[in-house]
């Protein structure tokens, strides 16, 4: 099973979701609704939205099992002078990507997002690195991601963590990877 990511910058700490976020579930609930209810983070994923604070909650305590069965890892980016969560990165587990794309091989797919307030400032391109390295030093040999064609900012983002384009998804996405030792 892979191990939660955990490290600190001089502005964020990236780190897992765990069960102590549960004693601030209504603040944590709040700022996760933020983002996913956000017009400009929505822009190209429409399909992430939150609807309500409940929608949320419900999204978070699903969020909390799936990572400790092992569907998909959910880790914040919070915040060290605002002290609230301000970006979330998923990795997805290859039976959850097989669940919903149908695809010749299923690796661990990851997903991040921003609050717009946070957008352009540079952190995806600062953090999602880390993360990689991080993600591929334990053992997974591929990670992908599918992102918007139109998307420019998070596919440049993909590539400064050295993701490759490989094909086209869909009518709209197009697929990235990169490997251990890539």
């Amino acid at each position: 099973m892979l191990k939660p990511i955990h490290f600190e910058t001089d502005n964020f700490v990236i780190h897992p979701f765990g069960a102590e976020e549960f004693e601030r579930l209504d603040q944590l609930a709040e700022e996760i609704f933020a983002i996913l209810s956000d017009e400009k983070t929505l822009t190209f994923i429409p399909s992430k939205r939150l609807n309500n604070l409940e929608e949320t909650k419900a999204f978070l305590r699903i969020s909390l099992v799936n990572f400790h069965t092992g569907r998909n890892f959910l880790h914040f980016i919070t915040s060290k002078q605002e002290h609230k969560v301000v970006g979330i990165i998923d990795l997805i587990s290859p039976a959850v990507a097989k669940e919903h794309y149908k695809i010749d091989r299923y690796p661990y797919f990851i997903e991040f997002y921003l609050s717009s307030f946070a957008s352009g400032c540079y952190i995806m391109t600062q953090l999602l690195p880390v993360v990689v390295e991080s993600i591929l030093d334990q053992g997974i040999p591929t990670l992908a991601a599918v992102v918007n064609r139109q998307n420019t900012a998070a596919k440049k983002v993909l590539q400064k963590a050295k993701f490759k384009l490989k094909n086209r998804f869909d009518i709209v996405q197009d697929y990235y990877e990169t490997h251990t030792h890539n």
